[in-house]
């Protein structure tokens, strides 16, 4: 999956938005201890920035090295290239060896995951009891009702573009695998719905939507999604105001290792 974000990691970093600090603070009041988080899929840290007010020490992990080239640096964060070739417990040894990860959270990343390979390794970093895995993502994105059918209009032509995995993300996270004990934040086929408001100007969002990886896939092959034509349809439909409320519909789910497992 890093080539899918290699070549936007700069434009990444400057359009994608950070996520609210209350849900890192209701995170946090999930764990008792607040030693070690891990953030998996870190991309630039924007996730593991507002985790690091919460735990003393944040590992953050991804696969992309370019996109870690423009990770947010802070003193509690270490981030590490974790490259598919490494092997389970060369991943549980770089997180911190079992038992040891109060927190573990995957921002809009778990969709592009080898589950099967995640999945173990969460379970046996994660501190038994107490740790908690959290993971979310957001796909709706509104904004006034003159622009929100433009918006869907888009991401409909990114369907042809897009990974299969990504398709989690699109279904919000109802199809996706979660092999974990609730924690009262969404459970396996009932993610917690949740608002997003960001303001933002209009070249901020055309950078977010320039920003997805199905847009690169679609410009290798001959397709412009982003057609003048069609910016200039969202432009008009945003109208003169220079900043406007986007709502990001998101969606988490956040569990424990099952308590029949910890013996």
């Amino acid at each position: 999956m890093a080539g899918l974000y290699d070549k936007q990691a700069a434009m990444y970093l400057d359009a994608r938005p950070r996520y609210p600090s209350e849900w890192f603070s209701m995170l946090a009041s999930l764990t008792p201890d607040h030693s070690l988080a891990w953030d998996a899929g870190t991309g630039n840290g924007q996730a593991a920035i507002d985790v690091s007010d919460h735990y003393k020490q944040v590992i953050a992990t991804d696969i992309s090295e370019e996109q870690l080239k423009h990770a947010i640096k802070h003193p509690q964060i270490q981030y590490f290239h974790s490259p598919s070739s490494m092997s389970e417990d060369e991943l549980v040894n770089l997180v911190g060896g079992e038992n040891s990860v109060d927190l573990v959270i995957a921002a809009t990343a778990v969709h592009w995951f080898d589950l099967e390979k995640f999945y173990p390794v969460v379970k046996r970093v994660l501190k038994k009891p107490g740790g908690v895995v959290a993971v979310w993502s957001y796909n709706i994105i509104q904004v006034i009702s003159e622009m929100d059918p433009l918006l869907k209009k888009f991401y409909e032509a990114t369907f042809p573009f897009q990974n299969p995995k990504a398709m989690y993300a699109y279904e919000c996270y109802k199809t996706l695998p979660f092999p974990f004990e609730s924690v009262g934040v969404g459970c396996e086929g009932q993610p917690l719905e949740l608002d997003m408001p960001r303001e933002m100007s209009f070249e901020r969002l055309l950078k977010l939507l320039s920003s997805a990886s199905a847009v690169n896939t679609a410009r290798e092959q001959g397709v412009n999604l982003l057609s003048e034509e069609f910016v200039k349809e969202l432009e008009n439909a945003w109208g003169g105001a220079e900043f406007r409320t986007v709502n990001f519909r998101s969606y988490m789910l956040a569990g424990k290792v099952n308590s029949l497992l910890q013996k």
